[in-house]
């Protein structure tokens, strides 16, 4: 009986070794592609799953995550002959995990491959300038151009980057002499606008400073011109003024006599004295009355008996 449950055992543990191995547990993000006996049998997603022994195997092991393939330099020609390294970096995600294994034999170099002859069809009908200035352009028609021909093998492209360009060196040396050129033009256009604009201000400081002296003097003329007119008005008030106080000084001075009853002789003297402030020296012919001559030969005669 020993060597019986010694064979028992053996072939106990050999059987639970065959099933544990034929368990397998699928992780997130992953897919496993099963054959049965040589043909496609069914794809294992996420989760525990056992395959039947000697008869199912897992043909590949395939990740549904997002992958980069960071391509070296390629040598491609543009339009107008000019020899350029440029590297790509492609974003792809495996979306059939069956196109995957059974569409194309190694799919990364087929991906290589294709990326580098679709590269140097775009850039071939690009010339220099084109090249360094469409990036968005190339990248756009590489993944399009990438997806249609990827989708049999069961990949999608999310993304395409050109992630340098390297003319030739003299190119590189030509392109950096061009952009110095180009700086300083910009320099020199930038320093003249300068100018101009400093120059347009000065003048417009200038017309304000005019505009200003000008209304100043206006108003300054103005000023004194009121200031004349009010001399004017006040000197006119003073002489009216000095005139009404002559004429009230002689008004009361009449009334002063007409209440002392005067004789003629202090009449005719007054109207002597008025003659004299109606002259006030000025007057180089004065008409006198007849009945006042003789009162003023009297007066010149008592003037003339004072003088001897």
């Amino acid at each position: 009986m020993g060597p019986f449950f010694i064979v028992l055992g053996a072939i106990v543990v050999i059987a639970l070794v065959i099933a544990v191995s034929n368990i397998a547990v699928v992780q997130q993000s992953r897919a496993y592609v099963i054959e049965r006996l040589g043909a496609f049998h069914e794809v294992w997603g996420v989760g525990l799953h056992i395959k039947v022994p000697f008869i199912d195997r897992i043909a590949r092991r395939v990740s549904l995550k997002e992958q980069v393939l960071d391509y070296p330099p390629q040598p491609v020609i543009t339009k107008d002959n000019v020899t350029m390294q440029i590297d790509t970096v492609v974003y792809f995600q495996i979306t059939d995990p069956k196109l995957y294994t059974y569409g194309v034999e190694q799919p990364m170099m087929a991906m290589e491959t294709l990326t580098a002859t679709t590269l140097r069809n775009i850039i071939g009908d690009l010339e220099l300038d084109q090249t360094l200035t469409s990036r968005d352009v190339i990248n756009t028609k590489m993944r399009a151009i990438l997806d249609e021909a990827t989708d049999p093998w069961g990949i999608k492209v999310n993304r395409v980057e050109l992630k340098n360009i390297l003319p030739p060196q003299d190119i590189q040396n030509s392109m950096e002499k061009q952009m110095k050129a180009e700086r300083d033009r910009r320099q020199a256009i930038l320093q003249a606008e300068g100018q101009k604009k400093s120059a347009i201000l000065i003048a417009e400081g200038e017309k304000e400073s005019a505009i200003l002296r000008a209304s100043a003097e206006k108003e300054a003329a103005i000023l004194r011109a009121e200031a004349e007119k009010q001399s004017a008005i006040l000197r006119a008030d003073g002489e009216a003024q000095a005139i009404l106080s002559v004429q009230k000084a002689l008004a009361d001075s009449l009334e002063m006599l007409n209440e002392k009853a005067p004789n003629d002789q202090v009449v005719k003297l007054k109207a002597i004295e008025a003659m004299q402030k109606v002259a006030d020296g000025k007057a180089t012919k004065i008409i006198i009355p007849s009945q006042m001559q003789g009162l003023v030969g009297l007066a010149n005669g008592i003037v003339e008996g004072v003088k001897e």
